[in-house]
């Protein structure tokens, strides 16, 4: 290991500062500063912006959360009915109603957006799959 010596100069005193750096740490740090020094350019705007590719990803998005959500909902509804063949009905019941409403809340969602005529418009949707 190398060991760099340096001075600080605070308030017009010297300490004197030694620190190990392993030749590890030295490349890793290395290659997270080329790293970031690279991704600056990621952060410039497009002059190229097209809302319909911003619609098409949050469309594919919220695609995938429905598609979680459904089997959630699902799973909610099998859990109810052990839960009433255990005994508990109350739990059961409260289990089923809420796994249907998890499971049908966006096809409720898209449908009102279908009834008042804004889908075409909108990000609601199942998505390119």
């Amino acid at each position: 290991m190398k060991k760099m010596k340096h001075s600080l100069q605070i308030a017009g005193r010297s300490l004197a500062v030694a620190l190990t750096v392993n030749p590890r740490l030295r490349l890793a740090l290395l290659l997270a500063a080329l790293f970031a020094v690279n991704t600056f350019s990621a952060f410039a705007q497009s002059t190229t912006f097209n809302s319909t590719d911003l619609k098409t990803g949050i469309s594919n998005s919220l695609a995938v959360i429905m598609m979680f959500g459904f089997v959630l909902g699902i799973s909610a509804v099998i859990y109810g009915g052990f839960a009433i063949r255990r005994g508990d009905v109350d739990q059961g019941k409260m289990s089923i109603i809420g796994g249907a409403i998890i499971a049908a809340a966006p096809a409720a969602v898209f449908a009102f957006y279908k009834i008042f005529g804004i889908d075409s418009n909108s990000a609601v949707g199942v998505g390119n799959f």
